[in-house]
């Protein structure tokens, strides 16, 4: 790499005073680290603080482990390569900064050697481009999920009404009642498969929207969920006092939240932890569309996480992980948050799954 000459308001460090302009690389969008002997932190522009949440006088001197939970060993592997290289790139690499703990940033990391031990890193967030492509698969699941209901319900009730009229007929024919019993058996089998068609459409009524405080079908839901748990249920409530009210179908909102809190319950076990997050966030793109504020609602599970083979279908109706489970939750919990304009996002790993209701206040950043 080239040296550029010293300006007067150089980094002082000696060991970086020839290749470190800090007014150059502050203005780049680029986040970029210089790290000496067993990584620990000698530079990091403005981009970098942005993107780890740190500022220069918190991390300079610590090392990057100090800055990330949990570094990940591929980093540490590069970095600690000994053979002289002029550049290692990792694609797609997941970091879990210190400073914004409840987040998980995708980058592409490019590591290159300086002089001596120092190694440069330059880190370009990938985050907001994965989330607009993971968007995009979302929405279009919910368009085939639409399509797909519309199929099931046309090859389902039809059937289920012309079987459940013959039980009746038969029941009036049946003088032993015994058999009777069975033609009840019938038609209230008949009667939950059309609940369920029903359920795959969601709600017929139109949406009953008003301003509502989104803590507070959150609570029902979580002392639903209480209830109804076999052991008592670990939670951990971070909630944003400040969160604002948004108009809002009460009765809709508490039935996505029971969704998503019965699969997290369900998922993490007896001993396993759920935590709800509420925030209030800013600029946030749903789909094609920048809205200025958005409610963000996030159950988060210490369960083993999503099967991988499950990643890219989850919200498809019929889909499910739990050999006794319906695959309905998901698929009606999308459909009445689209309703709303908003989306259901997920992040999975062992031990670590959130899902994260996303509605917009109605504004657009783009007016």
């Amino acid at each position: 790499m080239s040296r550029i000459a010293q300006p007067e308001n150089q980094v002082k460090d000696p060991g970086l005073a020839d290749f470190l302009p800090p007014k150059l690389l502050d203005s780049l969008t680029t986040a970029i680290l210089v790290l000496g002997p067993q990584a620990q932190i000698r530079y990091l522009n403005a981009a970098a603080e942005n993107l780890l949440g740190v500022s220069a006088a918190f991390g300079v001197g610590r090392t990057l482990s100090d800055t990330l939970h949990g570094a990940s060993a591929l980093l540490l592997d590069t970095l600690s390569d000994k053979e002289d290289k002029a550049a290692t790139t990792i694609r797609d690499l997941r970091l879990s900064p210190v400073g914004r703990s409840d987040l998980e940033i995708l980058v592409d990391c490019t590591v290159s050697r300086l002089a001596c031990t120092n190694r440069l890193v330059e880190l370009v967030d990938k985050t907001a481009q994965h989330r607009r492509i993971r968007d995009a698969q979302l929405l279009s699941q919910v368009g085939g999920s639409r399509l797909m209901v519309r199929s099931l319900a046309h090859e389902i009730k039809n059937p289920l009404g012309g079987l459940r009229g013959a039980a009746q007929l038969l029941a009036r024919e049946l003088a032993d009642e015994e058999l009777q019993e069975y033609t009840q058996v019938i038609i209230r089998e008949a009667d939950r498969l059309a609940a369920l068609v029903d359920r795959l459409l969601g709600p017929v009524a139109p949406s009953n929207r008003a301003l509502l405080n989104l803590h507070e079908p959150i609570e029902h839901v979580l002392r639903l969920l209480q209830a109804d748990a076999p052991t008592p249920l670990s939670l951990t409530r971070d909630y944003d006092p400040s969160l604002p009210a948004l108009p809002a179908d009460r009765d809709q909102m508490i039935q996505v939240f029971l969704n998503l809190g019965r699969n997290a319950v369900q998922a993490m076990g007896p001993h396993g932890r759920l935590r709800v997050r509420t925030r209030a966030l800013s600029r946030v793109t749903i789909g094609a569309v920048l809205h200025r504020m958005v409610a963000s609602v996030s159950f988060e599970d210490d369960g083993p996480g999503v099967p991988e083979a499950l990643v890219d279908s989850l919200f498809y109706p019929l889909v499910t992980g739990r050999p006794n489970g319906s695959g309905l939750g998901l698929a009606v919990a999308q459909e009445l948050v689209t309703r709303h304009h908003g989306l259901i996002e997920f992040e999975s790993r062992p031990g670590s799954t959130v899902f994260t209701v996303l509605l917009p206040y109605g504004d657009r950043g783009d007016e």
